[in-house]
């Protein structure tokens, strides 16, 4: 027989089980049975994920309310990439340092707010990994209510010891581990990759948990919109004025742009078609950063069947020549990319 305890705790494994069902399964249950397929893991990677996710919350929140606590607007400062900083850019790269920086898994890491290494915390051990983040991109359209996002890439260090250094920063986008964004719109998502497929969590505000809602993403094959900011049309290469003059020709395919990254991103990652930010003029080398923007985008959409190039080359065997590289960027449906390849060729 058993006794009363016995019973109480197995009728509350019971409601546990089938809470957790009709919850389904978290972003924590999911990185550590992606952990489960590599034996040989110690679990620092998935730490440090459980870190941005942790990150991230906290992100979602302050931009949510943004508006009630005074954090819209600009500081009155310039990043080193010339932008004008918001105040929600300088809140959550602060937030990144001061946990990400203490969290012992990286030796290096670096921002697309800041020109070199971010100084990490002296207290903590160094880690086997280093870890590139955009923390607030799109952040213009704060005030316009807009969805922003964040954006992060993680690779595994290539030197052996000590504090991490730009060798360790500077690799090519394939050498990836793991890479992912976040979008802070209707919803709060975290879409990731660890190179077995990409998955979206979608925010649960009242129990505080990333929920899977978008299992193993793959791009649909039918080309539904074209993304790009035409404003630039007469300064963009012949070849990408072709291509846009020959799809609007056909009349198939919607022109849809955010002018926000990672949302742009995202609805052609769920719905198909083709993100076009190419060189001009003013920018011949492309405006989008290669480390901070390009070679995470470009893995996740190769993650999910499509291609990413610079219109010459796939992005992600592109060698890095500096932090804050700037390259075109062509992604999207794999058939539509190499169209654009063929054009400017």
């Amino acid at each position: 027989m058993w006794s009363v305890q016995d019973q109480r705790l197995s009728a509350r494994s019971a409601f546990i089980s089938d809470s957790m069902e009709k919850i389904g399964t978290t972003l924590t249950q999911h990185i550590w049975q992606e952990q489960k397929t590599h034996p040989q893991s110690r679990g620092s990677l998935s730490e440090l994920l459980y870190e941005i996710a942790l990150v991230c919350k906290i992100i979602s929140r302050e931009v949510n309310k943004a508006g009630i606590a005074e954090i819209y607007g600009l500081t009155g400062e310039v990043n080193v990439q010339g932008e004008e900083v918001q105040k929600l850019d300088e809140f959550t790269q602060n937030i990144f340092v001061n946990i990400l920086g203490h969290c012992g898994h990286l030796c290096a890491l670096a921002s697309e707010e800041e020109e070199g290494i971010v100084n990490l915390s002296k207290e903590k051990e160094l880690g086997d990994y280093v870890m590139l983040f955009d923390p607030l991109d799109g952040s213009s359209n704060i005030d316009a209510n807009v969805s922003v996002g964040t954006i992060f890439s993680i690779y595994k260090r290539v030197t052996k010891k000590g504090p991490g250094t730009m060798e360790d920063l500077m690799q090519a986008g394939n050498k990836q581990v793991a890479a992912g964004y976040v979008i802070y719109g209707s919803s709060t998502m975290f879409v990731y990759s660890t190179g077995n497929g990409v998955y979206g969590f979608t925010l649960d505000p009242t129990i505080g948990e990333f929920l899977l809602t978008h299992e193993n993403i793959t791009m649909p094959d039918k080309v539904k919109n074209y993304s790009t900011n035409e404003r630039d049309y007469h300064s963009w290469p012949e070849g990408i004025r072709k291509y846009i003059d020959e799809i609007k020709k056909e009349g198939k395919v919607s022109a849809r742009y955010i002018g926000s990254l990672v949302a742009d991103i995202h609805r052609t990652l769920l719905y198909g078609g083709v993100f076009l930010y190419p060189s001009t003029e003013k920018n011949p080398n492309g405006k989008l950063r290669l480390l901070y923007e390009a070679n995470i985008m470009a893995f996740l959409i190769e993650q999910a069947g499509g291609r990413a190039s610079n219109g010459q080359k796939n992005i992600l065997e592109i060698e890095p020549s500096e932090l804050h590289q700037r390259v075109p960027l062509y992604i999207g449906n794999k058939e539509e990319v190499k169209k654009i390849e063929d054009f400017l060729h």
